[in-house]
């Protein structure tokens, strides 16, 4: 791109060619560099992606051609896109990201609804383990505004994350704290616990593929088999739950029998397992 008479459908087509020559993908499967292209490019133009198919043959001017240059470098390098504009689209939201946490999944997005469909008072107590980002806590917060929504996280950096993701969707009204899963919580009880914990096996080749190089192993990984923080998770969170409160957890798309097995041996009953897009159990829940 040494000529600085470009057209976005032009730097497209180099950016596509790049990405591709590099074999980048999001998560090791598969090349994702026409979605990365634009994505990028629209975030150097600050528009939506549709204004680059209504727009194709904008020319580019110097400045817009050196960011995507340096933008189009990175991800070459396979740096999450994600990390490189700051920021991912969860549910309804635009949420603040950092290397510091685990970026949010569209698979996520499928424990939303499944919250949002169980029968829940007006004024539920929801706990959010693990929070990250905050994307989980914020996204039942902006569709249930009376629940008292707390999220809880180990890693410092993550609960400043969160709490500036709060500020910035003017929801201060959910809580962030930092805390090793329940232990700042005690003596609390929630009417629904829900969590993304980490549950990839601590050798599990996946962790060398795509933008999970570049997140923190803590956020993904939890023993021999993946299991240990849910069983952890599990094991106490009949403690903190009222009488009929959910459990609802994301796991691994091999791990439903596992978990279902887990929740049965607390006590846990109305178990259910339920499936993302692509028709792979991802969510597993049950009620005290």
């Amino acid at each position: 791109m040494d000529n600085l008479s470009f057209t976005i459908a032009q730097a497209l087509s180099w950016a596509t060619e790049q990405l591709s020559s590099h074999n980048v993908s999001d998560d090791g499967l598969y090349n994702s560099s026409v979605i990365d292209s634009k994505v990028l490019l629209a975030a150097c133009l600050q528009r939506e992606v549709v204004y680059l198919h209504t727009w194709p043959e904008r020319l580019l001017d110097a400045i817009q051609i050196k960011l995507f240059q340096e933008y189009i470098s990175q991800r070459s390098l396979g740096h999450p896109v994600a990390h490189i504009i700051g920021y991912r689209d969860f549910w309804s939201l635009r949420l603040k990201v950092s290397p510091a946490t685990l970026i949010p999944r569209p698979e996520t997005e499928l424990l939303i609804e499944i919250v949002l469909n169980l029968t829940l008072g007006a004024d539920s107590k929801v706990l959010d383990l693990g929070t990250g980002t905050g994307a989980i806590a914020l996204a039942l917060a902006t569709e249930n505004p009376h629940w008292l929504v707390t999220g809880i996280d180990k890693s410092s950096q993550a609960v400043a994350l969160a709490t500036d993701n709060a500020s910035m969707h003017q929801l201060e009204r959910v809580k962030f704290i930092q805390s090793d899963w329940f232990a700042a919580v005690e003596h609390r009880q929630f009417d629904l616990i829900v969590t993304n914990p980490p549950y990839i096996e601590d050798n599990n080749h996946y962790l060398q593929q795509g933008d999970v190089r570049f997140e923190p192993s803590s956020a993904l990984t939890s023993g021999e088999d993946g299991l240990d923080d849910i069983r952890s998770i599990v094991s106490q969170s009949k403690s903190f739950l009222t009488d009929s409160g959910w459990l609802v957890i994301e796991h691994g798309y091999q791990q439903s029998r596992q978990v279902t097995d887990i929740l049965r041996a607390h006590g846990f009953n109305q178990i259910r397992s339920e499936l993302d897009l692509n028709g792979l159990p991802r969510v597993t829940i049950g009620c005290k």
